[in-house]
């Protein structure tokens, strides 16, 4: 048994790849016998993100954190995020000459230069600052893991994703009947997915977004045509994904995109930009059509097997990611 401490700013009740992702990892290294405790947003003050304000960050949070760092006693430390409780536990462990690792789930330099015009090489710098220190940065593709190393990262390691392939599955009723063919997209309403790329896409059929975020009144307003639904959880969550006929994944920015594999496991070809992430999940996956031109890449998509996007989704465990990840950890 090994007892494993994991700091991170994204926990519930924030939903995205990031929490998914851990959730499912500790319930997989607790049932190998392992101790893990989550340190989270939710044991400290904390302050409304100004442009997100359903994402909570934590104030001044060093001194308590080495306080639960100190009950806990642990043997691993993990840092999966870059926010304050990131930094704060990064502090800690220098000061303490331990060996830590952390985890890199978004592409912050590209989406602060879309967002804000932030140059790339001072969002790269900030993010070097942050991991350079870690004995093993985990990113989620080896695409991903080749471009860091290209900038200068040298300890970047790979670290794969997962799907519940029972609960998302070809059989069972959709949740909507809309006209087809119907393309959907899953994920956060906000302004780094590019979803407008997507809802602007001249195609027939109907287009569905099911998510919650920033961006949802002002989307619902600008494409009254595209049916929202907010957020859907679990067998819910599944039932949407088989509503429609092709997934549409137009973010830029993310460095695996989880919800692709969640869609093949409902028998959903999926389309995309040829970016990080895609180019890794839909890589010999002839139900997975990329393209420059996304309109392209539906029409593709459309004509893809159904049964090819659920056979490549079984290739892919949440056990395997669990391994790696718990291989990927440095004592102290």
């Amino acid at each position: 048994m090994t007892k494993i401490l994991i700091v991170s700013d994204a926990w519930a009740p924030q939903v995205n790849g990031v929490v998914t992702t851990l959730q499912t990892v500790i319930g997989h290294l607790r049932e190998a016998g392992n101790e893990v405790k989550i340190i989270s947003p939710d044991m400290f003050n904390t302050v409304p993100l100004p442009v997100y304000p359903e994402i909570k960050l934590a104030v001044l949070p060093k001194r308590k954190m080495a306080r639960l760092i100190d009950m806990f006693a642990p043997e691993r430390v993990h840092i999966a995020t870059e926010g304050p409780l990131g930094w704060a536990a990064r502090a800690i462990c220098l000061k303490r000459g331990w060996r830590f690792s952390t985890s890199y789930h978004t592409k912050f330099p590209e989406y602060a230069y879309e967002s804000a015009r932030i140059p790339l090489k001072l969002g790269y710098k900030i993010v070097k600052r942050f991991h350079g220190k870690s004995a093993a940065m985990m990113v989620a593709t080896q695409s991903l893991e080749d471009d860091l190393k290209a900038r200068g990262f040298s300890n970047a390691v790979t670290w794969t994703r997962g799907v519940d392939t029972n609960l998302y599955k070809r059989q069972g009723c959709p949740a909507l009947e809309l006209d087809k063919p119907v393309m959907v997209y899953v994920g956060r309403v906000s302004v780094e997915k590019n979803i407008e790329a997507f809802l602007d896409l001249d195609l027939p059929g109907s287009k569905l977004v099911v998510g919650g975020g920033p961006q949802l009144e002002k989307l619902k307003s600008k494409y009254p045509d595209v049916t929202f639904t907010g957020p859907k959880f679990g067998e819910e969550l599944a039932a949407h994904y088989r509503s429609g006929d092709v997934f549409v994944f137009p973010s830029k920015t993310d460095t695996f995109g989880l919800v692709m594999l969640e869609a093949m496991a409902c028998g959903l070809p999926v389309a995309a930009y040829p970016v990080t992430g895609p180019l890794d999940v839909l890589a010999d996956c002839t139900a997975g059509k990329m393209n420059e031109d996304l309109a392209k890449a539906v029409k593709q998509a459309l004509t893809a097997d159904p049964q090819a996007a659920r056979d490549h989704a079984l290739k892919f465990s949440w056990q395997a990611c669990a391994k790696i990840f718990l291989s990927n950890l440095t004592p102290l």
